[in-house]
Parts: C-alpha cells; structure tokens; sequence
C-alpha cells in the first residue's frame, strides 16, 4: 500500500497519483511536483488516501513542497507569457504559410520548455517554424499536434444539449464512443444530432449505453412470443427505461405495454 494524493494540471485534466511525504497536505491545495515534463504546479483534486501497488506507477514521484504565494505569481505570468507566445507563433505560421492551426500555448512551469498545441489535417513540416520559435524564445520549443477532441477540450464551449461541454468540465480521458450506442438508445442517427461540437460522437452517448445493454440482456428481443396474465402475444416493441414490453395480444387483438416481471418468454418447440 503507497500513501498517495491524487493531482491535477489541468481543469477536467488527467489525475496522477503523487507521494505527499511528510506534508500536511489537504484537497484543493497546490502544490510543486516532479514530472516526467519537469517541475510543475498542480491543484490536488483527492486527497492523502492509501491505494494498492496496482493502481501506482512506480517510481512514485514525490510532492516537492505546498505551493505558495511565490509560485502563484509565477504560474500567473507564465500565462501571460503564453498569450504573447501565442500571437507570435500564429504570425510565423502565417509567414511560413503551414496548413495547421494553432489551438493552445503552454509554459512550463520552470519556463524551460513551451509547449504549442495545433491541429492539422496531415503531417506538417515544422522544422523552420521551430527553428525561429527557437531564436525568439530561446528556450526548448515542442509543438505538439493534438486530435479534434483535444482541441474541443481545449477551448470549450457550449455542446448540443445547451450545457458546456463535458470534456472541457469533468471528463479526464476520452472513451471509445460507437455508432452501434446510438442505435442501442434508438436515437436519430443524422451526424447532425449526434455528433459534438468537434464532429465526433458526443461523449455523452457512453453515459446511458450499459444500462442500455443490461436492459437488452434482461428483456426480450422484438418478435419473440411471450406470454401474459392476459394470454400469449408477441413483443412488438420494447420501453427500455421502464423496463416494460410492447405486446400484440393474439385474443385482445390491442397492444399493451406490460412490466417485465408480468411476462415470461415462450420458448421454441424444437
């Protein structure tokens, strides 16, 4: 068992587990870390708990210290510094006439290396672009091409649903979203309404599709003949949020729409 913190870099970033040592460390503080990246500065998202060797990445990397007012400052006009970045690399790129579009700049915490994030629709040649980012900043420069998700993640904004979007909110890592979901839900399946604001699958149709799939499992397929307290009739249609079946009754002649606890399946005589 490790004593661990659980830290974030990021709003609805990623959450990786630190050694918080000896510090009084509590949630919501920030704090300075080492990282692969280097030193960096992170707000602590869960708290000193004790997890399984399974679920660390060994070596654990220790909590440096709890940040303070100094730090605070610094991370503040690292931002700045990254909104100037930002401008001077859109410049560039216009002047070196690359297809690719800039979405984000990030400093480093140590300020030794800044990170810009872009979009392209292939593989970009970047070398002279880096080499001049290099000049002007002197520093290490890493230009990082991201998917349209990352980017919808990145900047935000309003989703279909008229909620900001999830990825920029809460969600930590994307999960595989398929079209067969949407047909398991008997959704429209027009890209239009189903597709987010990156043009992807919206992340949201993962949220219901296990209660979905443990509903088809538990009721019947449509088709089947099943019989009821009002006599035998076949299943024409299936209310999977209810847990309720759709039956055309042979004798009532009407369809009635019946709990599953209030019905068995016919099996097949072979």
């Amino acid at each position: 068992m490790f004593d661990v913190v659980g830290v974030r870099f990021k709003k609805a970033g990623k959450i990786y587990y630190f050694d918080p040592g000896e510090f009084p460390i509590e949630n919501q503080d920030h704090v300075i870390v080492e990282t692969a990246r280097g030193v960096e500065y992170g707000q602590v998202v869960i708290g000193r708990k004790q997890v399984d060797d399974n679920d660390v990445v060994l070596p654990l990397k220790k909590v440096l210290r709890i940040a303070d007012d100094q730090d605070r400052f610094q991370v503040e006009d690292n931002h700045k510094l990254a909104k100037e970045a930002f401008s001077i690399c859109q410049e560039k790129i216009v002047v070196h006439k690359l297809e690719m579009k800039l979405v984000d700049v990030e400093y480093t915490f140590d300020k030794n290396k800044i990170i810009f994030y872009f979009t392209a629709d292939g593989r970009v040649d970047f070398r002279e672009l880096v080499k001049d980012l290099a000049a002007i900043f002197r520093t290490r420069i890493e230009l990082r091409q991201i998917g349209v998700r990352d980017e919808a993640k990145m900047l935000g904004g309003i989703g279909p649903c008229g909620r900001i979007l999830c990825c920029s909110t809460f969600l930590g890592d994307f999960e595989p979203v398929s079209i067969k979901m949407a047909k398991d839900q008997n959704l429209s399946l027009n890209p239009a309404k189903i597709s987010g604001l990156c043009g992807r699958l919206m992340c949201c149709l993962k949220y219901e599709n296990d209660n979905y799939e443990s509903a088809k499992d538990e009721l019947p397929d449509v088709g089947r003949e099943v019989a009821t307290p009002m006599g035998y009739g076949r299943v024409v249609g299936l209310n999977i949020l209810e847990r309720k079946v759709q039956i055309n009754l042979y004798e009532a002649e009407q369809i009635m729409e019946l709990p599953l606890e209030e019905i068995s399946v016919v099996e097949k005589v072979q």
